[in-house]
């Protein structure tokens, strides 16, 4: 592994809007010195765009007090990596050493009815990421040092081996989202093999947490709990999800910046590619109708809901859905070994700070 020393760089972070992009570029500023993080987002409005918004007003007024000498500076780019032109621009002028790439259309049942955003934001706008980092080298430039980049537990589909290992077989997705995540995965391959680009894949299993994706369960069943609606639980209460705190991910991916695949050459001479893929899950996945009665108990303990609340009118055990997947489980024991992380945070301690946050939001 070829470690790399993340402050003093140039970091560009897309998706930066987004619910991981955002923690991950405070985390980078409260914790770098004097790093040139640039965020690019194209701000859709997939879900409620003021979340989105609050987000980067939180990032500015961050960088804002941290103007010292030393301290990391942070700027925002509204843009669309779809368009090449702007990804390009962004090379050219800023010169990027480390690249994370988190901007993609996420969920999957939306990917069943607006198939065209996956392919735009996750295919064709991670493939001019790859080429411009590709380009970086030109001129003998040292160019991107580690391309690191959001894929999903996604891809593992229907697998019926749990947990889920990097090592399983995934070539059978049950959505288009997977499928797009999973090509990822494979033009990294490509573009580490054939440029010897160092490339990162991480695997992210269920992440929820104070301003998250409002399209996520948690947050929706949230919402309608509020209004007084009645909230589907899919599978029958039945599925099992890996869910992640949004802390640990990012803990996750700050090691993971920090450590790249090394430029080996192999016996025919030519690069071997410096590719890797891990899952960052829980590796605990926990049943969705225990996670539901947690979430209920927090959001109380908030002040969200009334004491009182009657939970049980309020719910409605449904079948699976197109596209889902019973059980999502990650095994987690190779960022272990190459990086000495795995995630902790408990489910009670990730929905309390999640409800106090929404009884601060929206209230």
């Amino acid at each position: 592994m070829n470690r790399i020393d993340i402050n003093h760089k140039t970091i560009l972070i897309t998706g930066a809007a987004g619910f991981i992009g955002s923690n991950l570029v405070k985390r980078l500023l409260a914790e770098t010195a004097g790093s040139s993080i640039i965020g690019i987002d194209n701000m859709n409005d997939y879900y409620d765009v003021r979340l989105k918004e609050y987000r980067i007003e939180q990032l500015k007024q961050q960088s804002h007090n941290l103007q010292s000498q030393t301290s990391s500076t942070f700027q925002f780019i509204l843009g669309d990596i779809a368009d090449q032109n702007t990804v390009n621009s962004i090379f050219n002028k800023y010169g990027p050493q480390i690249v994370v790439n988190l901007a993609a259309q996420a969920g999957v049942r939306y990917s069943i009815t607006h198939p065209d955003a996956y392919i735009q934001s996750n295919i064709i706008g991670f493939y001019h990421i790859l080429e411009a980092c590709r380009h970086s080298y030109d001129n003998g430039k040292v160019g991107v040092e580690h391309l690191v980049y959001a894929s999903s537990s996604s891809v593992y589909g229907s697998n019926k081996k749990v947990p889920y290992s990097t090592d399983d077989k995934v070539d059978n997705p049950v959505s288009l989202y997977a499928a797009t995540k999973k090509s990822n995965e494979l033009m990294a391959h490509a573009y580490s093999k054939l440029y010897n680009i160092p490339s990162t894949g991480l695997r992210f299993f269920t992440v929820y947490g104070p301003a998250g994706r409002p399209d996520m369960a948690y947050f929706g069943f949230t919402n309608k709990l509020v209004r007084g609606e009645t909230i589907q639980i899919f599978n029958f209460g039945n599925c099992k999800r890996d869910f992640t705190y949004v802390d640990d991910i990012v803990e996750g991916v700050v090691r993971i910046m920090q450590g790249a695949p090394e430029k080996k050459n192999g016996e025919d001479g030519l690069p071997l590619p410096p590719y890797n893929v891990y899952n960052i899950g829980n590796n605990h996945p926990e049943n969705l109708l225990n996670f539901v009665e947690i979430l209920q108990e927090e959001l109380i303990r908030a002040k969200v809901l009334p004491e009182d609340y009657d939970f049980e009118s309020h719910k409605l055990l449904v079948p699976m859905q197109p596209g889902d997947v019973p059980v999502t489980y990650a095994d987690t024991t190779a960022l272990e070994k190459d990086y000495g992380f795995k995630p902790s945070t408990s489910l009670r301690q990730g929905l309390r700070a999640f409800a106090e946050w929404y009884a601060k939001f929206y209230h």
